[in-house]
């Protein structure tokens, strides 16, 4: 059986953060480590060079400026000075010609360490090289006949213990930087996916209380907090959405209710007695009739409210002149409605054009029109007028009728919202074109908004952008 591979997919987020904040800080504590060692031994290992340098130079100088004879008389004078010359842990040799020594000084450096090697070895002479833990520089001179080496060992076993002991410290240290990185990425971690587990939790009681829950969100100004405050206004709107849903069935049920519950009645009605009074049959049937003229047309004023509701692309909508629209709406709304006066200031429309098929345009018209006639008393008086301000177009339809009180301004475009209600049933409609009209001027990138007072009349604006006039 073939066992689960590891992935580090499979691992949650918070572990993921952990790993790889810790494995980011470790590898950059190791590299600063890394450069730093090097850096301090090459630096160490330089300077004894540099000092190896200045004693032979110093050396060669005393012998080149007293021209000193290597004889038995000056063996004394000459490693009286060498002593003095000579560092801790150092060897100073002056060898003859044959590669034999001379003179010795020594301080804290076996002999037995110094390898005896020819002065007439060219690799050997002349240079400073690094060899088992000692630093050797050998350089021939030359007083008279005298042909010489002088061999300058530095013994570096203090050096080496010194990087021994700072790469152990390093060690130390990188393994604590393991530790520290870990508990670093762990907390680093727990603090970033904090606001995201309050998420978490918002989400599990929503599921499990309701749609009323929010995340609590902090006061920082980060992107997490911007997401917090996001998705709070979508659960916002979501909820909203859910109300009046929830409103819509209920509006839908009662209004599709109280047609079927008439009918019924009466059917029920003709089906005990009244089938055989002429008089009961004919009023039952003219009732029936009626209602179900009035559910039909509920039934086609929700089917025109989904359309409306559909989202559909509008880049190949042909563009409607306004102003030709408005005038051949007026037109036909005169021959039904004989009694008003439809007055028209549309001049600065002529030569606009908007981004809105002419049947949605007409429609959305038609249903304000409709509006302004059905709560319209004695004065019989609409006027349509049309202006162009900050590349938008406004159509504005303004009637003398009932006006629509302040409290219930906010609610009028929502569906099956009816100022009054009984007046409302006695006039016809379902509360429903003003918000077919919303939802197809806001499909076209357009707004509607209207302004009322009670017995003074009700002005309906519908705002569109304007379309440039080369198309």
């Amino acid at each position: 059986m073939r066992k689960p591979s590891f992935a580090m997919g499979s691992l949650p987020i918070k572990w993921k953060l952990t790993l790889w904040s810790s494995l980011l800080l470790f590898l950059l504590f190791a590299a600063y480590n890394a450069v730093q060692y090097l850096f301090i031994e090459k630096w160490m290992l330089q300077q004894e060079k540099v000092d190896t340098r200045q004693n032979m130079r110093e050396i060669l100088n005393y012998f080149l400026e007293n021209e000193v004879a290597f004889d038995e008389p000056n063996i004394a004078q000459i490693r009286g000075f060498l002593e003095k010359v000579n560092d801790r842990d150092q060897s100073i040799r002056v060898l003859d010609s044959r590669g034999r020594p001379i003179v010795v000084v020594s301080n804290n450096m076996p002999d037995e360490w110094i390898d005896s090697i020819p002065a007439h070895t060219p690799e050997k002479t002349g240079l400073t090289y690094y060899k088992d833990r000692l630093l050797i520089m050998r350089s021939p001179f030359t007083i008279f006949d005298f042909n010489g080496t002088v061999e300058v060992v530095k013994n570096t076993e203090d050096f080496v213990k010194l990087i021994t002991a700072f790469s152990r410290i390093m060690l130390i240290c990188g393994l604590g930087a393991i530790v520290i990185s870990g508990l670093g990425g762990g907390l680093l971690a727990r603090q970033l996916l904090k606001p995201l587990q309050s998420m978490a939790d918002a989400i599990r009681k929503i599921k499990q209380k309701g749609l009323h829950e929010r995340v609590r969100v902090n006061h920082n100004q980060d992107e997490i907090a911007t997401l917090m405050k996001m998705f709070n206004e979508m659960m916002d709107q979501v909820e909203r959405s859910f109300q009046q849903q929830r409103q819509f069935v209920e509006d839908a049920s009662h209004e599709l209710r109280t047609p079927i519950a008439i009918m019924e009645g009466h059917l029920s009605l003709l089906r005990r007695w009244g089938k055989n009074d002429p008089a009961i049959l004919e009023e039952s049937l003219h009732v029936s009739i009626q209602e179900l003229a009035r559910l039909k047309g509920l039934v086609q004023e929700l089917l025109a409210l989904t359309r409306a509701e559909e989202i559909i692309p509008i880049d190949g909508v042909q563009a409607a002149n306004p102003d030709e629209v408005i005038r051949h709406v007026v037109k036909h709304i005169e021959v039904v409605y004989d009694s008003f006066r439809f007055d028209t200031e549309l001049e600065p429309l002529a030569g606009m054009s908007i981004a809105i098929s002419v049947q949605h345009l007409e429609q959305i018209l038609l249903i304000i029109l409709d509006n302004a006639v059905k709560y319209s008393t004695d004065r019989k008086r609409v006027l349509l007028r049309g202006t162009v301000s900050g590349g938008m177009v406004c159509i504005e339809i303004s009637d003398c009728g009932i006006g629509i009180p302040e409290s219930d301004l906010p609610y009028v475009l929502d569906r099956f919202y009816r100022v009054d209600k009984a007046r409302s049933r006695e006039q016809g409609g379902h509360g429903l074109g003003l918000s077919i009209a919303k939802r197809l001027v806001e499909r076209y990138n357009g707004t509607i908004s209207i302004q009322s007072k009670e017995n003074e009349g009700t002005s309906v604006s519908v705002n569109f952008p304007a379309l440039p006039s080369d198309m």
